[in-house]
């Protein structure tokens, strides 16, 4: 059964912006899907759209076998949701805030407070549980607000970018806790980030987002794969010049698929990169072209995303100027 399915899901803004721009969804129940793409480039409109928060202007979507457009009152009751800005009452401590959430939920007092205190030692927050939120780091604040989602036993829950800004530590809390939520109680996560580190270690299956549009989609695996060629990565030494000079030549390589110049590096995507490098510093060599540096690699989630779309994706930057907000 598809947990999330969207059919030509079209959204626009006046005057005439189309930030989501005719989109396909398909995503199979018990999986976690990863959302990639910068700011402004229409993540955070399709999950409004899915959660009910915004109205499709054409295209069709499902949650869990619903009607976005119909039966939004039945998908808020299976959905949880958990935004880029977490919405938590300062005042209130952590386990109030969540025994409220049960009640809202028409759970009984018994109840609620039960489930308050299970999901508290689930996020690790049961020493914290009856400090006020207002006293929480940022990083307790995103697990608790992660919480509040799974209050309801959702079946599917939509984590809007829920590590931004988060320290190393607290970021690879988060990623654990939607591991073991996935893989213990098979709950559907619809996961938006500008992390690719993020979407290559929690998703089953991502898809990038650009200019409203999905570029590219498939397993971590299968897009680094479809790349079918490993990464050189060179520094010229003297500047642009250089840098223009050493692509033109290297685009000439055999075995060479693609050369793109990457700030101050030269991206070069060959087969058997590692074979490939004595011949890459010969010829720059022979050209009289000095290197600072070069380096091999297998292809990243950010080599799909600089080849599908022109850029790389950098949190909290917004996307190129031209593309949709």
């Amino acid at each position: 059964m598809l947990a999330i399915h969207a059919q030509a899901l079209v959204r626009t803004f006046p005057p005439d912006i189309r930030a989501v721009d005719g989109i396909d969804l398909a995503i199979e129940a018990g999986r976690v899907f990863g959302f990639l793409g910068q700011n402004g480039s229409g993540k955070t409109t399709t999950v409004r759209m899915l959660t009910t928060l915004l109205r499709p202007t054409s295209g069709a979507a499902f949650v869990d076998g619903l009607d976005v457009t119909k039966q939004g009152a039945a998908i808020r009751q299976r959905i949880g949701v958990a935004l880029q800005e977490a919405g938590l009452d300062d005042v209130q401590t952590g386990r109030e805030l969540l025994t409220l959430q049960g009640r809202l939920f028409g759970m009984g007092a018994g109840e609620a407070k039960a489930r308050a205190a299970e999901l508290l030692r689930v996020v690790d927050l049961e020493f914290s549980a009856d400090r006020r939120v207002g006293t929480y780091s940022g990083g307790m604040k995103r697990r608790l607000d992660l919480a509040a989602a799974l209050v309801h036993r959702p079946s599917i829950v939509f984590l809007d970018e829920p590590t931004t800004g988060l320290d190393p530590i607290s970021r690879d809390a988060i990623w654990r806790y939607v591991q073991r939520l996935n893989q213990e109680e098979g709950l559907t996560v619809f996961l938006t980030t500008q992390y690719l580190e993020e979407a290559d270690r929690l998703a089953h299956e991502v898809a990038i987002m650009d200019s409203g549009k999905i570029v590219a989609q498939g397993s971590p695996a299968e897009l680094k794969g479809a790349l079918g060629a490993d990464v050189v990565t060179v520094r010229p030494e003297g500047g642009e010049a250089a840098r223009t000079r050493a692509a033109e030549i290297l685009r000439n390589l055999g075995g060479v698929e693609e050369v793109r110049q990457d700030g101050e590096a030269v991206r070069v995507y060959i087969r058997e990169g590692a074979r490939a490098i004595p011949r890459v510093v010969l010829l720059l060599d022979e050209a009289g072209i000095a290197l600072a540096d070069v380096q091999h690699s297998q292809p990243t989630l950010d080599d799909v995303f600089l080849r599908t779309t022109g850029h790389h994706i950098e949190p909290g930057v917004a996307a190129p100027a031209g593309v949709k907000k």
